[in-house]
């Protein structure tokens, strides 16, 4: 299972795992920008937090209907951060 994880780059886990822990970031802009679905997300945070911050994470995403764009309301529109594109050198993030 943790061999999935093998294939990224240190820096390109560490945004993975930024990622899941923005509130605003849905599962499916991880999927469309790193190719992991919502539960290989769950399996890398699991493998790579402490029990007790994953704990706390699940908690929190659980309760969070905006990491899930299917849940998310109308009125919030999608956030994207000026620095974007030079934090994960993302090429999607261009349009």
């Amino acid at each position: 299972m943790i061999q999935k994880f093998y294939k990224f780059e240190e820096s390109e886990l560490d945004r993975i795992i930024e990622m899941a822990w923005e509130d605003r970031t849905s599962f499916e802009a991880i999927k469309i920008q790193f190719g992991l679905n919502e539960q290989e997300v769950r399996n890398l945070m699991k493998f790579s937090l402490k029990r007790s911050s994953y704990i706390l994470w699940r908690k929190r995403v659980e309760k969070n209907a905006i990491k899930h764009s299917k849940k998310r309301s109308l009125t919030i529109l999608k956030f994207k951060s000026n620095q974007q594109r030079i934090i994960s050198q993302n090429k999607i993030s261009k349009r």
